[in-house]
């Protein structure tokens, strides 16, 4: 073979292993490229939110997922302060009401708008319970009633918070020692909150504590929703369901009379869809009492743990809220004591019915019903309850 030849032959033989080699490189680059693009993990990023009046710094945890969810939560009553959802457009809106400082969280006479509610939510009759022979005396910030953890209840104590994550979720794990005969309540109460999002434009909200004497305890997660994204448009024209066959009848101070009543035939009957604004002027005693609904619903199939509880639908948007819960019932509340004095996140302010509550939890008053499901936690067991919200479009 001549010279010329057998350099032209090594010539080619080097290019040829040469391609060989750059299309298994790209081939391998191509398999990587898709793995990366399908963990798009969800993110969750901290700042600060300012301090509280006793000087306590207070942090914003901004949850997002690969959709565009975002879900911003403080330190401070472990409130939710927005979240954002997709209409039918698959535009984004925040659906929460809430502030955007510190400052005005802390303003006399502001709801629980978006907060961790404790150690028990909804209220308690006089402010009194008595467990194993004892009486317990709470604070009495509802008239003449305790109301969703008392005066400085978890809604207004800043949580010590933790990150978690993995490929398709990301955690805000919150915590808090519930001192000894804090608010009136016996026992140290250790409390673990765990909000969760993932891609499916769910949060999970995992509720755990443990405690070293007899206690009571109903935590719930206390969001207003509009789910028009437009805070001054009253939610009247929303549709909730409720898979519930009865409800509490509550006496003139909103607390359970003990009856549980069935909801046919009466304005409280959601078992299907019904726009909110429907019945709730009408000539109803019950009405009268909560100024709307403000009553807590009993929900079917206790027994069977995870189930769909209730779902609220905004025909205008197309945004559908799904919430599931193992708890026993749903707090309906329609916003009816928002007055237009709180300011709004999109300016103005927060005017009549212009939110909604959907609060899984046990009934209200039950330490002082026997025949309502326990809510009392004794040393060496563990309280754990889980609820979800998942936003879609119809």
């Amino acid at each position: 073979m001549s010279t010329l030849k057998r350099s032209f032959y090594l010539l080619t033989l080097i290019s040829v292993c040469l391609l060989s080699m750059q299309c298994k490189n790209e081939k391998k680059a191509d398999t990587n490229i898709p793995v990366e693009e399908m963990k798009n993990p969800v993110t969750i990023t901290k700042e600060s939110f300012g301090t509280t009046k006793d000087s306590i710094p207070v942090d914003k945890y901004i949850l997002k997922n690969e959709k565009g969810m975002e879900i911003s939560i403080i330190t401070y009553g472990g409130i939710i302060t927005s979240w954002t959802a997709p209409d039918k457009n698959g535009t984004y809106k925040d659906i929460v009401l809430g502030f955007d400082s510190i400052q005005k969280y802390q303003l006399p006479g502001v709801p629980y708008f978006g907060a961790l509610i404790g150690r028990f939510g909804n209220r308690i009759a006089k402010g009194k319970f008595t467990l194993d022979g004892t009486q317990y005396t709470l604070a009495t910030n509802d008239g003449q009633n305790h109301l969703h953890g008392g005066v400085k209840g978890f809604d207004k104590v800043v949580w010590n918070a933790a990150e978690t994550s993995t490929d398709s979720t990301a955690s805000l794990v919150l915590t808090y020692l519930s001192k000894d005969m804090e608010e009136g309540y016996p026992g140290n109460l250790e409390t673990k909150v765990t909000y969760t999002l993932n891609n499916d434009n769910q949060l999970n909200v995992l509720y755990e504590a443990t405690t070293d004497k007899k206690t009571v305890i109903n935590l719930t997660q206390h969001s207003y929703f509009n789910l028009s994204g437009d805070f001054s448009k009253p939610i009247v024209g929303e549709e909730i369901t409720i898979h519930a066959d009865t409800f509490l009848p509550v006496d003139a101070t909103l607390i359970p009379t003990g009856e549980i009543k069935d909801v046919a035939n009466t304005p409280f009957d959601f078992r299907q869809a019904k726009v909110i604004g429907k019945d709730i002027n009408v000539q109803d005693e019950q009405l009268k009492r909560g100024l709307g609904y403000d009553h807590c619903w009993v929900l079917n199939n206790q027994n069977e743990g995870m189930r769909l509880a209730a779902t609220a639908y905004d025909p205008e948007s197309g945004r559908l809220l799904e919430v599931s819960t193992d708890e026993p019932a749903i707090q309906f509340y329609t916003g009816n004591f928002l007055d237009g004095t709180l300011p709004s996140k999109q300016g103005g302010t927060y005017g009549h019915r212009t939110g909604f509550c959907l609060e899984t939890q046990h009934y209200p008053d039950s330490p002082n019903q026997r025949d309502f499901p326990s809510v009392v936690l004794s040393p060496g067991d563990k309280y754990m309850t889980k609820t979800s919200f998942k936003f879609s479009v119809k």
